[in-house]
C-alpha cells in the first residue's frame, strides 16, 4: 500500500488556526476592481473560515497519515 499524501493544493491555500478552525482568503481581490464596489473590496479583506459541514473533508485531505 502507498502512503497516504497530504493534498498539495489544500495545503497552499488552508491554514489550520490555534482552535482548529480552517481558515482561507477570499477570492474575487486580485482585478478588475473598478466595478466591484469598496464595501465589498472591503469585507474582502477579512480572512475567510470554512463552514463546518466541509471541514471534516479538507481536514481529512491535510492529514498525511
Amino acid at each position: 500500500m502507498p502512503k497516504m499524501r497530504t493534498h498539495s493544493g489544500t495545503k497552499k491555500r488552508v491554514k489550520k488556526t490555534a482552535t482548529g478552525k480552517l481558515k482561507v482568503s477570499r477570492s474575487n481581490r486580485n482585478h478588475l476592481k473598478g466595478n466591484k464596489s469598496k464595501k465589498a473590496t472591503r469585507n474582502n479583506r477579512s480572512a475567510g473560515f470554512i463552514d463546518n459541514s466541509d471541514a471534516k473533508r479538507i481536514k481529512h485531505q491535510l492529514t498525511n497519515t
